[in-house]
């Protein structure tokens, strides 16, 4: 049993963030090379059969090869496709980034789905094949890889935890669907309860942060409730916050959550494990 208590947008900084930031790299021998690595949002491309599909990378200002840093892959949403390869950072996390960079010491993955895509087996090599190209680009702590998204992004991130979650630390999804039979099909099953069930056991070992509006008009916020209460039956690492008077754009106020930040960070893959006394923060 838990008590439903909508937050308001616009959390206060917490004073221990400073802590992750300090800890957000771990040293490891120096590379050879003098050469200054590239930092901001850097454009990159794959080759995906005979289609190009460009993508964004975001190295912060620090960055040195010596040391390994987290990746965070981010999935936009459907006002975001394309083939230019920049809109998916106006939205959502690549703002966030922009406004306050110091809060993401983290190497941060943009890929870009197709006008008229969706998350699917087709396109997943597009987020996962970029994920690996930055990994092997960059000098990225394999135990913390973190997957997020919003909207379209936060269905995908539900998709790809499902399918890949032994690659991610963590996951945050913010205002996402578990499918409606149509231009979004079902995660798990063939209906919305099979859905909320199947993604609840397929993301059981992985913690899992949900973010909703109450006033969602896109997907409703009894999407992520049912979810998160299907995730704390079987005893699933999960937390939800749902933000009173808000509407569809949940990625604000959540990519502004300095609370979710420090937790995201503090997230490693050798840390999974299901509780028997979770905890479901609504």
């Amino acid at each position: 049993m838990y008590s439903r208590h909508p937050v308001r947008a616009g959390i206060a900084a917490s004073f221990f963030v400073s802590a992750v930031l300090l800890s957000a790299c771990r040293t490891t021998t120096p590379a050879a090379d003098p050469t200054p690595a590239e930092t901001g949002f850097l454009d990159r491309s794959i080759d995906i059969g005979t289609t190009t599909h460009r993508y964004q990378v975001y190295v912060p200002s620090n960055y040195t090869p010596s040391r390994e840093w987290p990746l965070v892959l981010f999935l936009h949403g459907a006002g975001e496709r394309g083939y230019e390869g920049l809109s998916q950072t106006h939205v959502g996390l690549g703002r966030a980034i922009r406004f306050n960079p110091e809060r993401w010491p983290a190497v941060v993955v943009f890929p870009q789905l197709p006008p008229g895509g969706n998350w699917s087996e087709v396109t997943e090599p597009i987020g996962m094949q970029a994920l690996q190209a930055t990994m092997d680009e960059f000098a990225i702590d394999t135990s913390r890889v973190y997957l997020t998204g919003l909207s379209m992004g936060g269905y995908g991130s539900l998709f790809l935890g499902s399918r890949h979650g032994d690659q991610f630390a963590a996951l945050v999804a913010i205002c996402p669907t578990v499918g409606n039979g149509n231009g979004y099909p079902f995660l798990a099953g063939s209906s919305y309860e099979g859905a909320i069930e199947g993604t609840a056991r397929n993301l059981a070992t992985l913690p899992v942060w949900l973010f909703h509006g109450e006033d969602d008009a896109v997907f409703s916020a009894s999407i992520s409730a049912d979810l998160a209460q299907a995730m704390q039956d079987i005893g699933a690492d999960i937390r939800y916050t749902e933000y009173a008077d808000t509407g569809h754009n949940a990625w604000d106020p959540a990519y502004d959550t300095l609370d979710m930040i420090t937790w995201l960070f503090q997230q490693r893959k050798t840390d999974h494990a299901q509780t028997d006394s979770p905890t479901l923060h609504h």
